[in-house]
Formats: C-alpha cells, sequence, structure tokens
C-alpha cells in the first residue's frame, strides 16, 4: 500500500532504512536483507529491497527472528554486488529507521567499509523513530503510574511511594494483559539466564554473551580464548548469578 504521509513534511529526500542479518553486532556479523523506502518531498516513494547472501550462516537464532534461512538466499548475490546501487540509493539522502542510530546505520557503514565505500552520516539528518518513541513515551516509574493506575505519581523518588506505586502498577499490569499471576511464573518469563540480561541463549541453547565486546560469543569459548575479560569481569559489580556463571566457565564447567 503506498504510503504519503499527512503530517511529515520533507524539503529533501528520506530514506527510511531496515536491514535483516546475522546477528546483533555491528561490527562481526552481515546484512542478510536490506529494504530502503525512500519518501520524496514529490512524487511516488521509491522502494529498494534485495535479499543478500552474507557468506556466512545464518545462526538459527536470527533465523527464529527474521525468518530468513541460509536456504533462502543461497542464490542471492553477496552485499558487495548490490553495495554500488544501495550506495548510490542513499547518497546525499535524510536517513530514518526504528533503531538505525545503534544498529542498522553502524551496521551498513561496516559492509559498506568492507568494499571500499565510505558510508558517512555527517551532514545527514538522522531520525531514529525509537528513540522518539522513547522520548515519547518514557520508561519511568511515573509514566506507568500515569498509563496503569490513571493517576499523578505523588512522591516519586521517594522509595517509600516508589515501592507501593510499584507493587499498584505491577498488579495492573497482570490483570490487563493477562500476564502469569505468581511471582515463579513471571520470573520465568522475564529471565532467560540471569537477572540482568547480561547473558542469553543462542538458538541451540548455548550460553552467549548479550552485552560488551563478546557479545553474542558463547561463554564457554570467551573462556577458551580470554580469561582476562572473565576475569576482569569478577572484580566488576555484577549481579551473583553472572559471577557464579563466569567462575563455572573459568573452571571448564
Amino acid at each position: 500500500m503506498p504510503i504519503t504521509p499527512t503530517n511529515l513534511i520533507l524539503d529533501r529526500p528520506l530514506a527510511v532504512v531496515d536491514l535483516e542479518s546475522t546477528g546483533v553486532d555491528p561490527a562481526l556479523d552481515r546484512v542478510v536483507e536490506v529494504a530502503v523506502l525512500t519518501l520524496l518531498p514529490r512524487g511516488a516513494p521509491e522502494p529498494f529491497h534485495r535479499r543478500v547472501n552474507p557468506g556466512v550462516p545464518i545462526p538459527p537464532g536470527a533465523t527464529a527472528i527474521h525468518g530468513i534461512a541460509d536456504a533462502d538466499v543461497a542464490g542471492a548475490p553477496p552485499f558487495a554486488s548490490i553495495a554500488a546501487e544501495l550506495f548510490a540509493a542513499l547518497h546525499g539522502y535524510d536517513l530514518a529507521g526504528f533503531g538505525i542510530a545503534s544498529f542498522d546505520l553502524p551496521l551498513l557503514a561496516a559492509e559498506f567499509a568492507r568494499v571500499g565505500l565510505p558510508f558517512r552520516v555527517a551532514r545527514r539528518r538522522v531520525i531514529d523513530v525509537l528513540a522518539l518513541y522513547r522520548r515519547l513515551q518514557p520508561r519511568t516509574l511515573t509514566s506507568a503510574v500515569r498509563e496503569y493506575l490513571g493517576r499523578e505519581h505523588e512522591g516519586a523518588h521517594s522509595a517509600a511511594a516508589d515501592a507501593r506505586a510499584a507493587a499498584e502498577v505491577l498488579d495492573r499490569q497482570i490483570g490487563r494483559h493477562a500476564l502469569p499471576p505468581t511471582p515463579a511464573e513471571l520470573h520465568a518469563s522475564l529471565v532467560e539466564v540471569d537477572i540482568a540480561g547480561r547473558f542469553r541463549r543462542d538458538g541451540v541453547g548455548r550460553i552467549v554473551f548479550g552485552f560488551g565486546k563478546h557479545i553474542g560469543k558463547p561463554l564457554a569459548e570467551v573462556a577458551a580464548c580470554d580469561r582476562g575479560y572473565l576475569e576482569w569481569m569478577l572484580n566488576r559489580p555484577f549481579l551473583d548469578d553472572v559471577r557464579d556463571m563466569v567462575r563455572r566457565a573459568l573452571a571448564g564447567h
């Protein structure tokens, strides 16, 4: 269905970008699909959509998210083959997308760099729709009280008032969204590996890093190749569940 913005006013083309990839690390992962919808000040939008063979296996965890498997891109061109066309489609245009500042643009810049094209965002206007969403819908206790309890949060940042508000919001969330009603069930639905989400499981069930320079790598692999990083973690204020896993990994368990 054609897009005709009714509120967005353009004075030059705006390229709305979205990438699907082999993972979440812009430095290491590869593009498997790219879509660009260019909105023009006048005239119909110009679409660009390509599947890309990443040259590496697509992890099952990534396929579970975007539905693109190795067989789907077996006959697709590598990024190098579409790079010039894509670079031209974006050249000089403003950029927009959901989460592009932290993921899509760094990944795109890394892919272009591998083929010798200097993709730059300087002097472009960049609109991250996710950042706008977070600004307009702030995820604070005060906003949660307003949304779920229909009142202002009197005494915000007072520990007693905040604790009471958190309890009331939790109870209301369970009712409105039909969430599991017991703490055990809620915990199981929220915690994949550790409380703070420092680790997660990949598509084959391995514990992998969810942060830092080893993001996406199995904990056991990092224990074998970069013990110093895990020893550094033991001296940082991570929660005990993370520290216990790190100790077990260093011990070879």
